[in-house]
């Protein structure tokens, strides 16, 4: 039973430092990539390695939040807005925006 509740504290320290690092670092930099990606930009190489490494964390979380499950709705809403920017970026990248016309009377 000690072992057990150790790791339950243990898990609720973990879930508290991944929280405050979404809240104060990912969540803002996602919501910058969702808004680029919406108005048809692609994502930089920046951006491309940001996502790969939460997407890694956000498979680390789904398991920490199997056994937390206060967590397990904003572990997959957080999963789900990084797998939409991907997809959009990758639409982004597949189909460039046109280039603007070219004035002929400068």
């Amino acid at each position: 039973m000690r072992d057990s509740s150790r790791q339950s504290q243990k898990d609720r320290g973990v879930a508290q430092v991944l929280l405050m690092r979404m809240e104060n670092e990912r969540l803002p930099f996602a919501l910058q990539l969702k808004d680029k990606v919406d108005h048809g930009e692609v994502l930089s190489d920046y951006d491309t390695q940001f996502l790969k490494r939460v997407l890694k964390e956000a498979s680390e979380s789904k398991r920490l939040a199997a056994r937390l499950p206060q967590y397990q709705d904003l572990v997959q809403r957080m999963a789900d807005l990084y797998e939409e920017i991907t997809r959009k970026g990758l639409e982004n990248q597949k189909n460039p925006p046109a280039p603007p016309p070219q004035r002929d009377d400068l």
